[in-house]
């Protein structure tokens, strides 16, 4: 086994780093603490593990694999970085695999939270007397089964949040650039996005950032869906118009809305939108979780293991 170069900045704890260099003793580890916008020299060095300069990446001559720690590529989504890869027969990783889990059980337990009226009982709680609110919660909560869900793109945390869904017995559409047919999902274009919007119930949003999906959700978008329908967060904030969303919520055009991501974030306490009625958020955590870090240098680890025996074709989460 030939021995690698890497090269890391990933943000690690103490106990994660040294847990990385033991596994990673058959070779040479340098770890720095350098910030994604630093450059850095790579000249040298085989392996980049977390999240290099892509100018760096791409200028350097001997890098052959890439992995970034983040499901989001959209520092490296250029032509010239993907061709400047290419060009070297190298690879470039993320790790959407280990997002997508969380993220996954993060939006369901958001849709069920609202569907079964959860937020209005704990505000009810925070009143001086809370009121025991049976009939003005029993009468209005709704069940998942046999609603309509789309969910804007189709990757790994869609997947993964379908196969979550299927036991509600939900009408499931995702939308990705062309149509096909795949079990228990019903895949369309974007030429079909007009016609299904005003049959949904939940509008979740997964688009990653990039100039095609800028404000991609926006006023008529939003305009088409049935009135009262839910809307859900966790892609990137950038893809919401959220002056159309705030205004389509205190219109009732949107029922609910729930934001894991913002624009920008933090979201600074005096944004409209922690005023907005109906309108719930999160602190860009929900594809987080207590073993975050293991699982982030488990993925590396493994994908590390294919490419020291020359088995690249079997990595994870190759882009």
């Amino acid at each position: 086994m030939a021995v690698l170069r890497i090269w890391s900045n990933a943000n690690l704890s103490e106990q994660g780093r040294e847990r990385l260099a033991a596994a990673t003793a058959a070779h040479q580890l340098t770890h720095v603490d350098a910030a994604p916008s630093d450059p850095a020299d790579l000249g040298g060095f085989d392996v980049a593990f977390g999240q290099p300069n892509p100018e760096a990446c791409a200028q350097s001559k001997s890098l052959r694999w890439l992995a970034i720690n983040t499901a989001g590529i959209t520092r490296y989504d250029t032509p010239e970085f993907r061709e400047s890869f290419r060009a070297r027969d190298g690879r470039f990783t993320n790790m959407s695999s280990v997002f997508s889990e969380p993220c996954a059980q993060h939006l369901l337990a958001m849709m069920l939270a609202l569907n079964r009226k959860l937020p209005d009982s704990w505000a009810d709680q925070q009143q001086p007397s809370p009121p025991w609110a049976y009939n003005a919660r029993r009468d209005v909560a709704g069940l998942l089964t046999g609603q309509t869900v789309l969910i804007l793109s189709f990757g790994k945390i869609a997947r993964r949040l379908v196969e979550l869904l299927q036991p509600f017995g939900m009408k499931i559409y995702a939308l990705r650039r062309r149509a096909y047919s795949e079990a228990g999902v019903h895949v369309i274009g974007e030429e079909q996005l007009s016609a299904v919007l005003p049959q949904v119930d939940h509008l979740v949003n997964i688009l990653p950032h990039n100039a095609s999906t800028d404000y991609y959700v926006n006023a008529r978008r939003l305009a088409l869906l049935k009135r009262g329908a839910r809307f859900y967060n966790i892609g990137r904030g950038s893809t919401v118009d959220q002056n159309a969303l705030m205004d389509a919520l205190r219109e009732g055009v949107v029922g609910e809305a729930y934001l894991d991501v913002t624009e920008p974030e933090p979201l600074p306490p005096e944004h409209a939108l922690w005023r907005t009625p109906n309108c719930y958020i999160t602190s860009h955590n929900g594809g987080g979780h207590r073993h975050t870090e293991r699982d982030l240098i488990d993925h590396f680890l493994a994908n590390l293991a294919y490419f020291e025996q020359g088995e690249i074709e079997s990595m994870c989460d190759c882009l």
